[in-house]
């Protein structure tokens, strides 16, 4: 894992951790974590939109866009993004958190499809960190697949390898 990464994924956790504001890291850095080989392009955070405010006081000097709303043909969201000495920081607001299914007919609440099991803590590069089970993490990178995110395939692979290995489920 690039230093960069360690020391953005120590400085935000320990204003989340500060701030007593619940959280969870999901996306391509959990599926790092379980075993993908994938290089980490962001530390994505799901967490309650209503903490927006404390974060933005705290990191006023990182934060390069948000909060506002973000909509695509994926998406409908609100978020908050910061740049902490090169990594990218995402953040998501849970409650407001939609996504298209895979042949985009219709929305669904992220926070109702993908938090079926308890969240995991564990401690990266000596950081413990609230982390998505590996379960809800394929669940959620299988609605991802499609000419789009390919990508998200070895993803998928890595962390049900992971899940295999230890006896998960």
């Amino acid at each position: 894992m690039e230093e960069k990464t360690i020391n953005a994924l120590g400085w935000i956790t320990e204003i989340l951790n500060k701030n007593n504001i619940p959280y969870r890291i999901g996306g391509g850095f959990a599926a790092h974590v379980y075993g993908s080989n994938r290089p980490i392009n962001d530390i994505d955070f799901s967490l309650s939109g209503k903490y927006f405010p404390i974060i933005v006081s705290e990191t006023k000097d990182y934060v390069t866009s948000g909060p506002k709303h973000y909509s695509n043909a994926k998406w409908d969201c609100d978020t908050l993004c910061l740049n902490y000495h090169g990594q990218e920081i995402d953040m998501t607001d849970i409650d407001t958190l939609q996504m298209s299914n895979k042949e985009q007919t219709g929305w669904f609440q992220t926070k109702d499809h993908f938090r079926k099991f308890p969240n995991i803590i564990t401690t990266v590069e000596g950081i413990e960190i609230s982390l998505i089970d590996p379960r809800d993490l394929v669940a959620y990178k299988r609605e991802l697949v499609d000419q789009n995110y390919l990508y998200q395939i070895s993803d998928i692979e890595a962390v049900e390898k992971y899940i295999k290995e230890n006896r998960i489920g």
